[in-house]
């Protein structure tokens, strides 16, 4: 479903009992709200309602010319809340996702019931600037994320995912090919001009964190140290996994989504 917005639309997904308790999702970078396909069942059948988001200029979102940064992206989430009249959420999100999330917690306080972020960064990574550059010139040369596509999957995913599951790696490498240029700049710089670690200690709310032991661009140590940085926020690790978890190691990574939003819902 499209969300109309001023002068742009917001691409949505929303599914589920409609007194459910709802679960609001954010997906990484040049990714969009099919990376989230394997949580969703296990969601419904715990009697929950499913609002993925697509960022904008990802999936079915329109893209914005310029540099972005967390604090508009999560005003996209709090604007396409107002719209849907869903007054509180339990937030989830991966990678960017969970940079929003954190900018979402800070700045819309009001409308969380619990965070769950994942694979993610308190502050944009030190010494990658050189990195995301490259990257960022290769898409303006190209014009496209197709010359990125092969080794962002490769990283977010370990050397085993892709011969044991090669319709679903196709699948999501697709979908970075298909991220449009405008989308991606704009979502890689506010990633290289946000720091929450400042912030974090003012939070008062359930926060969990949640990270692939083997993540190479979102490290265990910075997912613990996030967790750390929260009054009462708890860090879960899942052996063996790179940026991905939710979709090479589903079963794992649901029954900690599950068991953290049950005992959330007990705590409510």
């Amino acid at each position: 479903m499209l969300l109309p917005l001023t002068g742009r639309r917001l691409y949505y997904d929303l599914t589920g009992p409609e007194n459910g308790p709802v679960v609001c999702i954010t997906h990484s970078l040049a990714s969009d709200g099919g990376s989230w396909a394997e949580q969703v069942p296990p969601l419904l059948e715990a009697g929950f309602r499913v609002l993925r988001l697509d960022m904008r200029g990802h999936g079915g979102s329109d893209p914005v010319a310029g540099d972005y940064t967390m604090q508009a992206l999560a005003g996209d989430v709090a604007t396409a809340l107002d719209v849907l009249a869903i007054p509180r959420v339990h937030y989830i999100g991966l990678s960017i996702g969970g940079m929003i999330g954190q900018a979402f917690a800070i700045e819309h306080s009001a409308k969380l019931i619990s965070a769950m972020w994942c694979d993610t960064l308190p502050a944009s990574p030190s010494g990658a600037a050189a990195m995301w550059e490259e990257r960022m010139s290769t898409v303006r040369r190209a014009n496209s994320l197709e010359p990125l596509a092969d080794g962002t999957v490769e990283r977010w995913f370990t050397d085993a995912f892709k011969p044991r599951n090669p319709g679903r790696w196709k699948q999501i490498r697709d979908t970075v090919a298909a991220t449009t240029p405008a989308g991606y700049l704009g979502c890689s710089a506010a990633i290289m001009n946000f720091d929450f670690a400042a912030q974090l200690p003012s939070l008062r709310m359930p926060v969990l964190v949640v990270c692939g032991a083997d993540d190479p661009g979102t490290p265990a140590s910075e997912n613990r140290r996030l967790a750390g940085l929260v009054p009462g926020g708890r860090y879960e690790e899942i052996p063996g996994m790179r940026h991905f978890p939710n979709v090479e190691a589903p079963d794992a990574f649901n029954r900690i989504m599950i068991g953290w939003l049950e005992a959330q819902r007990r705590a409510h």
